[in-house]
């Protein structure tokens, strides 16, 4: 499936957005979105992703 993450466009074959997480390496503590929607942690493995999707990933930032 075609998606677009943090704007770049990509394939994917994850069901979910806790599943595309995994497939491209984004562990950690992240802020997720998805189509300018908020998704919290504890909903990624159950939101399903869709043709055409546009996922954001955010880490948090150190400093001062």
């Amino acid at each position: 499936m075609n998606i677009t993450l943090n704007g770049t466009p990509r394939q994917t074959r994850a069901a979910t957005l806790a599943a595309l997480l995994d497939e491209q390496g984004l562990g950690g503590k992240v802020a997720t979105a998805r189509n300018g929607d908020f998704v919290p942690a504890a909903r990624r493995a159950t939101t399903t992703l869709a043709e055409g999707d546009q996922i954001e990933v955010v880490a948090p930032m150190q400093g001062g």
